[in-house]
């Protein structure tokens, strides 16, 4: 018992001290990461009022980037920006640039193009992470409901990538990079205007990677099933069906999103998909098996609906 009793004092704290090690190495790399991938680079953060926008934009803006912060409400736009430089050493940063941004009104995407190549002239970075969500069956969702999502998460996106690109075309340079939803690759029951969404603006990008590849212009996409308020908290045993139905499934908070957006930037990579293991099985399936992957989403919409009748 002794021994046992002794071994285990021991061991705690090197435990202790190899995960604050990790965490310590992690925080440094990033940070080198992001200083090295957006220094004195002009990045826009659409939807920088969301928890990943302004996490980005906390990161960005220490690794010495020139910000274009973008979002609905300018009151809050100033709130973040003032937060930002009352944060960081603005001998080593860049006063934030703020634009009103909704996506929703294509009619004012014009007017938002011209007032983003205004900021700086030119642009390196845009990373597009708004979004819209609807659940419910798709006979109760409006026609409106449906081209208001899509106009969310589809045409906004693609008009401010059409209106942005001669820009960086002319310098032969920039970086695309979308913060899109695994139901951009697997669509689930009861998100049929949500999934159509994301589909088609997932579709847009990777058509658009191979059309801009020629002038140095890099796309990335990053495919992830949640972004909460913090990292998940998760039960050890979850069900596929639960996995995949529950209102809030296994996800990253936003400073692991954060992070995976600097190194994406950095390496370039063209697509990142985050998620746990059993929604990368269920994505897999869907794609070797559609067949078997149909009948247990068929099913769980019945389990569900046997449920809720008792």
């Amino acid at each position: 018992m002794d021994s046992v009793w002794t071994t285990t004092v021991l061991l705690v704290p090197c435990v202790v001290v190899l995960a604050a090690g990790f965490f310590y190495l992690y925080g440094f790399v990033t940070a080198l990461l992001t200083k090295t991938s957006v220094r004195n680079k002009v990045v826009v953060v659409t939807d920088a009022l969301s928890g990943l926008g302004k996490e980005c934009a906390a990161v960005f803006h220490r690794g010495g980037a020139r910000l274009i912060l973008c979002g609905k409400s300018w009151e809050k736009l100033e709130e973040l920006a003032d937060d930002l430089a009352n944060a960081s050493d603005p001998t080593v940063t860049f006063p934030s640039k703020l634009v009103l941004l909704e996506f929703g009104d294509l009619d004012s995407m014009p007017e938002v193009i011209s007032e983003v190549l205004e900021c700086y002239g030119c642009l390196d970075v845009v990373i597009f992470n708004s979004s819209m969500k609807v659940k419910a069956p798709a006979q109760s969702v409006s026609l409106e409901t449906d081209k208001l999502l899509m106009a969310n998460n589809y045409f906004g996106p693609a008009a401010l990538a059409k209106g942005l690109l001669p820009s960086m075309i002319s310098r032969r340079t920039g970086h695309l990079l979308l913060v899109n939803s695994i139901q951009g690759k697997m669509a689930v029951p009861f998100r049929t205007a949500y999934a159509a969404s994301k589909h088609a603006v997932q579709a847009f990008f990777d058509c658009l990677r191979a059309e801009v590849e020629e002038y140095g212009i890099s796309v990335s996409t990053i495919n992830h099933t949640f972004i909460g308020r913090s990292a998940a908290q998760e039960e050890n045993s979850r069900s596929l069906w639960s996995l995949l139905y529950t209102k809030r499934p296994l996800g990253v908070s936003p400073v692991e999103a954060a992070g995976e957006v600097v190194k994406t930037l950095s390496s370039r990579r063209k697509e990142v998909l985050i998620a746990p293991s059993l929604p990368k099985a269920a994505l897999y399936a869907r794609l070797l098996f559609p067949d078997v992957f149909f009948a247990v989403m068929a099913a769980g919409v019945k389990s569900a609906a046997a449920a809720e009748s008792m």
